[in-house]
């Protein structure tokens, strides 16, 4: 039985995608949330990408695997990539494996946005 997860896709007229996560990441949703969010983002060159993770309850390691690859990515590509309104949850995991101190990561949707569009 699949956990439930919903990812809801915006783009500014900045060219900035917005993914916000609302559910779980765990083992029986992540193979298949993950490839079709780097195939919405497509081209990574140059990319702008923000995951707004204001609802996401629960991620699993190969969750956070898939989130550094799609940051490496967008670096390789000359792009900018984000994770906004963490819940605490969230950001002790992602803190405890170091992500929070090589991404960057904003307490609102608005402030990372405007950094982005820098």
């Amino acid at each position: 039985m699949l956990t439930h997860l919903e990812i809801k896709t915006a783009a500014t007229n900045t060219g900035i995608k917005i993914f916000t996560f609302d559910g779980e990441l765990d083992e029986t949703n992540v193979d298949n949330t993950f490839p079709s969010i780097i195939e919405n983002i497509g081209d990574f060159n140059g990319a702008k990408t923000l995951f707004n993770l204001e609802k996401l309850k629960y991620l699993n390691s190969k969750s956070i695997g898939y989130i550094a690859d799609i940051a490496q990515r967008t670096e390789d590509g000359n792009g900018k990539f984000a994770l906004c309104n963490l819940t605490p949850e969230v950001n002790d995991t992602l803190d405890l494996v170091g992500i929070t101190s090589i991404l960057p990561v904003f307490n609102s949707q608005e402030t990372a946005l405007i950094e982005l569009s820098k």
